[in-house]
């Protein structure tokens, strides 16, 4: 099944930011970007990587895939349409998506040049990706708790 794939990537997005966390974790909350070691920028910037990748999939794919197995007509519904029948579901609410992507469209493209400016977007960056990772967790669980009643059923 489709929602299968993409949660399996979904997962494996979600174990690599964990181990980038996990090189990161005796530095958090940073304090001075340049006191980094090289594996820890590089954790960083694989981190920055796979969070944009993994919100990619759940805006791009799952959304749209988990609406479609719940029984939403999804046909040419737009973007926001979707995200306001994820909103009633209780996965997560639409400011707080467009605050994610905004940050992360922010942290992609422009690095900030102050140092105290890339400390904070570094620390806020962690915090939103477990906001992330809790999303992809929540819209899993739902998708097994629909798909295990179905089957109960059949």
């Amino acid at each position: 099944m489709r929602l299968d794939k993409y949660f399996a990537e979904a997962r494996a997005h979600i174990e690599l930011i964990n181990e980038a966390l996990g090189v990161l974790k005796d530095k958090l909350p940073i304090k001075n970007y340049k006191e980094l070691e090289s594996l820890e920028q590089f954790a960083l910037n694989a981190l920055i990587f796979r969070f944009s990748k993994l919100q990619d999939l759940i805006g791009s794919k799952i959304f749209r895939s988990y609406l479609e197995f719940s029984g939403y007509d999804i046909n040419e519904k737009s973007f926001f349409d979707i995200l306001k029948e994820i909103e009633k579901e209780g996965i997560v609410d639409i400011d707080t998506w467009d605050e994610l992507r905004k940050f992360r469209n922010q942290i992609s493209h422009e690095y900030p040049e102050e140092e105290n400016e890339v400390v904070e977007s570094i620390n806020l960056f962690v915090q939103k990706s477990n906001e992330l990772i809790k999303i992809s967790q929540k819209l899993e669980e739902k998708y097994l708790e629909i798909k295990q009643q179905r089957d109960r059923d059949d």
